[in-house]
């Protein structure tokens, strides 16, 4: 099943698209926030911190693959515009060769790795031990996301988002029943976690794989037709691995900033992971609403149809401030009520710092919308090296604040929190700017 987006309604075709994609997301933050709820709950604020920590880290180890399957969909994306099916096919196999071979290097090196990652981190060693117990099982389940994204990635770039989100949907429910009993029933801890979310994962990924062979003829990859031309690689290379810096830049300066974080003590890390929890929950339609704008706009692009991508673009922007401005008001009203939700109403401190974070950030979630759309635009458009300088600006400024500003007494860990939207509202205002002065050759080209 797919769906041609040059045609048609333009905000009804992004929205509807964007749809089943947003509830996958949904599905998705059920895995982390299962562990997050099962685990604060039921083994401790230490327990809490490490697997927040983890999922900090895990973030940005998905991220790269994340990135490199986004990069390969937007080509993907082009290339249906353009109805051009044998490039179609050669994009396909190019981009599984480039990606499936970096997925297994990454899964190498973060196991070689481990041990050097508490001091990285600067995770305090009262959390050390059951970060390490959950990593060391969740770094198996990077294969799994491999599978998932990858196949997710090219099935959404033809405009089919219903399936990825059919077989998220199993591996959610199967997540949170498989944590139960891991944690509750057997007492296995941190690691029953873990496992837990691994199984769930590769529930997904083998499944959408085994989805995509049956019913996709254009995603099988045959010996007979498996052909990767030196330019082919050297194309899908060029979208997916700029991509995949844009996504793991940010996921990076998340990172550095965890380790400001960490440095607090486990109190505030609590606070951050449960409170990062709600920051990602509140905004992450807006974020898959900038994905599936990226498809429309990709495959407008590559028929050609500039007036499409231009109404496009005036919808998006004004249906993603619209709903951040009514999100805002809710984490800001509700902060105290939602940070309950992931840690016991006894502990006072961590609900008052994560509320104080959730006040701070859900205040400007309109400039997150805007610069997911920025990167969605400008990958779309041709230019993923452009949604890499919006990166390095949000996330430079962010990094640098939060060190410059979180030793200063007076200030505290309100410097990592204020940095964040002030990265924000800076790579909007270049995104923006870059956009109306280079319009022309922008749509043109």
């Amino acid at each position: 099943m797919t769906k041609d987006m040059t045609r048609g309604p333009v905000m009804s075709s992004m929205l509807w698209f964007a749809l089943p994609m947003v509830l996958g997301n949904l599905l998705q933050q059920c895995y982390n926030i299962a562990d997050t709820l099962i685990v604060g709950r039921f083994l401790g604020a230490n327990a809490l911190a490490a697997v927040g920590s983890s999922f900090t880290l895990m973030t940005f180890l998905t991220s790269i693959l994340l990135g490199l399957c986004m990069g390969s969909g937007t080509l993907a994306s082009i290339r249906f515009g353009e109805r051009n099916q044998e490039a179609l096919r050669e994009c396909v196999s190019a981009s599984f060769l480039l990606i499936a071979g970096l997925a297994v290097l990454l899964n190498l090196l973060a196991y070689a790795c481990l041990d050097q990652i508490q001091a990285f981190l600067q995770v305090p060693p009262e959390v050390w031990g059951d970060m390490r117990a959950y990593l060391r099982v969740i770094f198996a389940g990077i294969a799994a996301t491999f599978f998932y994204n990858y196949y997710a990635s090219l099935l959404r770039a033809v405009g089919n988002s219903t399936v990825p989100l059919v077989f998220l949907a199993l591996s959610a429910v199967l997540n949170i029943g498989l944590d139960l009993w891991f944690v509750l029933g057997l007492k296995r801890g941190v690691a029953g976690a873990a496992e837990a979310t691994v199984l769930a994962q590769y529930a997904s990924g083998l499944g959408i794989a085994l989805y995509a062979w049956k019913a996709a003829p254009w995603l099988r990859l045959n010996p007979r037709t498996f052909r990767v031309r030196k330019s082919r690689l050297q194309e899908v290379a060029g979208f997916s691995v700029l991509t995949c810096v844009q996504q793991s830049v940010m996921n990076l300066g998340i990172l550095l900033v965890q380790g400001v974080v960490n440095g607090f003590g486990p109190g505030v890390m609590a606070a951050f992971a449960a409170a990062v929890k709600i920051d990602a929950f509140a905004y992450m339609p807006v974020q898959d609403f900038g994905n599936a704008f990226s498809t429309f706009i990709a495959q407008n692009y590559g028929a050609r149809k500039r007036d499409r991508i231009q109404a496009g673009l005036r919808g998006a922007a004004a249906a993603s401030c619209g709903f951040c401005v009514a999100v805002s008001a809710l984490v800001f009203l509700f902060a105290g009520q939602l940070m309950q939700i992931f840690v016991d109403a006894g502990e006072t401190e961590i609900i008052a710092q994560g509320v104080r974070y959730l006040r701070i950030e859900g205040a400007f979630y309109w400039g997150i919308g805007l610069l997911f759309l920025l990167y969605g635009l400008y990958r779309a458009l041709g230019k993923p090296g452009m949604s890499v300088v919006l990166t390095i600006a949000s996330l430079g400024t962010r990094v640098a604040l939060a060190y410059l500003l979180s030793p200063i007494p007076a200030i505290g860990v309100a410097g990592v929190w204020w940095a964040v939207p002030i990265g924000w509202v800076l790579a909007d205002f270049i995104g923006i700017a870059v956009y109306l002065a280079r319009r022309e050759k922008l749509l043109g080209e």
